[in-house]
C-alpha cells in the first residue's frame, strides 16, 4: 500500500501542558491540510496567549512532508520549532500543526533542557489526544438474502471488515469498506460462501479513520 493510501495524524484537535522546572508548556495542535489554515492555527494560538514568553511552532502539511516550517519565536535557535518539527516527523505524522507556548517559570534550562522540553511537550500532547491511521479504502457493495446475512456478518467480524451501512429491502445491501490489497481476496471469500450468487458494485473512495492503539507509531 503506498503512502498516499495510509498516514497517520492526531485523533483531533487538541491541548496538554507540562511543568519543566517552573515554566509552563502549553501545546496546542491542530489537524491542518494546507498552510493558510496552519497559519491560522498558529495565529489564534499566538493571539490566545498573547502575554506568553515565546509562542513556537512547526507544522507539516502534506503526505510527504511536502511543506514543513518551524520557529523558535525568540528561544535560542534551533531549540525549540526544530525539536517540535522533528518529534512530529519522528512520529510520522502528516497534516499536523503545533504550537509549543511558554511562560518562563525564572528558571534557565539552557540549550538541551529547552530541546528536551519542547520536544517532550510534543510527545506528550499527541499521548493524550490520540493517534489515527487514515486510509483510502474503496467502498464495496453487494447484496445477500436474508437467510444468508448471519454467515456473511460472521464471515466480515471475523475477517475484522466493518459494514458501513445495512439496507433492508427485497434483501440486504451492504456496504462495506476495504484496503486495496483487500478487495480480490474478500469477493473471491465471499462468493465462495455465497455459491457465486453475489454481484459486487464499486462505491466511492474515502479516508476511513482507525484509531492506533499503541505509542510505536514509526512502527505502523
Amino acid at each position: 500500500m503506498s503512502e498516499k493510501e495510509i498516514f497517520l495524524t492526531i485523533k483531533q484537535n487538541g491541548s496538554s501542558e507540562l511543568i519543566i522546572k517552573k515554566s509552563r508548556f502549553i501545546t496546542s495542535m491542530a489537524r491542518t491540510t494546507t498552510v493558510d489554515e496552519a497559519n491560522a492555527f498558529i495565529q489564534k494560538i499566538s493571539k490566545q496567549y498573547r502575554d506568553a514568553t515565546h509562542n513556537t511552532f512547526a507544522y507539516t502539511i502534506g503526505l510527504n512532508d511536502n511543506q514543513v516550517k518551524e520557529s523558535d519565536n525568540g528561544e535560542p535557535s534551533g531549540t525549540a520549532g526544530v525539536p517540535e518539527l522533528k518529534a512530529l516527523q519522528l512520529m510520522k505524522l502528516k497534516n499536523v500543526t503545533v504550537v509549543v507556548t511558554r511562560y518562563f517559570g525564572g528558571i534557565k534550562l539552557g540549550a538541551g533542557g529547552l530541546i528536551r522540553a519542547y520536544s517532550n511537550s510534543v510527545t506528550n500532547a499527541v499521548e493524550n489526544i490520540g493517534v489515527i491511521k487514515r486510509v483510502l479504502q474503496q467502498e464495496l457493495i453487494f447484496r445477500v438474502p436474508y437467510n444468508r446475512f448471519d454467515e456473511v456478518d460472521h464471515y466480515l467480524k471475523t475477517n475484522n471488515i466493518f459494514i458501513a451501512n445495512t439496507e433492508y429491502g427485497v434483501d440486504v445491501k451492504i456496504h462495506i469498506f476495504l484496503d486495496s490489497n483487500e478487495q480480490e481476496q474478500t469477493k473471491n471469500d465471499l462468493t465462495n460462501l455465497l455459491a457465486g450468487q453475489v454481484n459486487f458494485t464499486n462505491g466511492e473512495k474515502r479516508y476511513n479513520e482507525i484509531p492506533v492503539e499503541d505509542n510505536n507509531y514509526h512502527e505502523q
